[in-house]
């Protein structure tokens, strides 16, 4: 018998947990991740890029099979899985696998959700789907992290391993919830490569674009699950075949054992980082640190300097240029700027996790005093930090006080990952503050208690309605 492509492995991995099972705590890491998405999918509701999309997919139609947050009616589950993908990643709120840096759950979930309210399947069918989705994309993934580097090849050719890889575990997701046999779950791997994609661009220059990729992806998966439902096949080589996803995206730099190793043993899934905070998880633990200063008496006006240490690789993103990220414009710069979150930290309004959405304004980022604190705060390499990422995203925050006194925060581990995780309280609480001012209270409740209920022979559809219904339309936008 000739030894099994690396797509025929995942899909044979697909098959035996569609038949058998997840693990039950990887199903409640699956159960907690519904919730989290669904509550970045309400918040990012604001948004004028969300306005957009889900105006898109209000004027085009077609049959009612799921549900997009934001559009009156059920449209088809392709759809759906754009406009809720699109809005779960909006907010850079959704949650991260590390070292490999991708967000799954954005693309995944909303594929997951639409597949599954369009076939009625129930909560343990959606859970296993939806993790098997999130393990791929996060193996396909880590098959692109180059230890010696320290990075990924991906990022490193310009492309988003977030929207490229989710596309390919939103993909198997989508046909595990169809009742794809083996064969077709390779197909659909096969079929989905030519369709992933996504570049950063964007993370440099500027422009909205990068909102689109998980929506895309998530899109991209439900249309190769009903493509190849109707006969259409790929290639069972896909992946480290000489014209393949590997070749393709990596130049052949690939690590194929990453993708098989532990299969269906050791599951990635239970890892992935939540985010607490609505920034770059690349900031994280300086917003610790921020709040710990003032929880020590530390007052913004006895502030002289404040530096940043943190990985040699995260600088760039958090801290240069310089002048640009001390200053701000909009609230999403804010949200990649080590120094307007470390003084958010400081003077953040403590709701929530300890730092909102709230936090994050476009007035705010422009705001008298937090420009004048963030004037005086640097982003250095911190050796100390370069030992431990990219495995957490860790911060050397040094304070010196107008007196001159010195205080040092050392936060190594960050909040939402296995070594701090959130409890489902904690992730309820985070979705409730998404939701505040933009759901009634009792609606938040429900929605909340529907999704950590999740399991058994639960049907998906009531959460989905429950949603859709406390969700009111987007105002469409006129084509002039």
């Amino acid at each position: 018998m000739a030894e099994q492509t690396l797509a025929q492995q995942l899909a044979g991995f697909a098959d035996a947990v569609r038949r058998d099972g997840a693990p039950a705590e990887v199903r409640a890491s699956t159960r907690q991740r519904v919730l989290d998405i669904l509550g970045l999918c309400v918040a990012a509701q604001r948004l004028e890029t969300s306005r957009a999309v889900i105006s898109l997919v209000a004027d085009q139609g077609g049959a009612p099979q799921a549900s997009a947050l934001g559009v009156a009616g059920a449209v088809p589950a392709a759809q759906a899985a754009l406009v809720n993908g699109v809005l779960a990643h909006s907010l850079d709120f959704d949650d991260t696998h590390l070292p490999s840096v991708l967000h799954p759950s954005a693309a995944v979930v909303p594929a997951a959700l639409a597949v599954a309210e369009m076939v009625d399947a129930d909560a343990d069918a959606l859970l296993d789907a939806a993790a098997v989705g999130l393990e791929v994309a996060c193996r396909l993934g880590m098959a692109g992290y180059d230890l010696e580097l320290g990075n990924s090849v991906f990022f490193e050719h310009g492309q988003h391993a977030t929207s490229i890889c989710g596309a390919m575990g939103a993909a198997v997701a989508s046909g595990m919830l169809l009742g794809f046999s083996e064969q077709q779950l390779t197909d659909v791997l096969g079929v989905t490569a030519s369709m992933a994609a996504g570049i950063i661009e964007a993370n440099r220059t500027g422009g909205t674009v990068k909102r689109m990729h998980c929506g895309w992806a998530a899109h991209s998966a439900v249309m190769a699950a009903e493509l190849v439902r109707r006969g259409i096949s790929g290639p069972p080589t896909v992946l480290e075949g000489r014209f393949g996803f590997f070749e393709a995206f990596l130049r052949n730099e690939a690590d194929h054992a990453a993708v098989t190793d532990g299969l269906g043993v050791e599951w990635a899934v239970p890892g992935i980082f939540f985010k607490p905070y609505p920034a770059n998880h690349f900031t994280h633990t300086s917003a610790d640190a921020g709040m710990r200063f003032i929880e020590q008496g530390i007052r913004p006006e006895d502030v002289a300097s404040i530096e940043i240490g943190v990985p040699s690789a995260v600088v760039r993103t958090i801290g240069e240029p310089l002048a640009v990220k001390q200053a701000p414009e909009t609230g999403y710069q804010a949200q990649f700027s080590g120094p307007y979150v470390v003084v958010a930290g400081m003077l953040g309004e403590g709701r929530g996790l300890g730092l909102g959405l709230a936090d994050f304004t476009d007035e705010l980022a422009r705001d008298p005093q937090r420009r004048e604190l963030m004037s005086k705060v640097t982003v250095v390499g911190n050796e100390e930090c370069d030992a431990i990422f990219p495995h957490q995203f860790p911060a050397v925050v040094r304070l010196t006080t107008t007196s001159g006194e010195e205080h040092v925060e050392k936060v190594f581990a960050n909040l939402g990952g296995p070594q701090r995780p959130l409890t489902d309280a904690q992730l309820a609480l985070k979705f409730s503050e998404n939701c505040r001012d933009l759901l009634p209270d009792d609606a938040i409740d429900r929605i909340r208690d529907l999704a950590l209920s999740l399991e058994g022979t639960r049907r998906v559809r009531p959460l989905m309605e429950a949603v859709t219904a406390a969700v009111p339309p987007a105002d469409p936008i006129r084509q002039p």
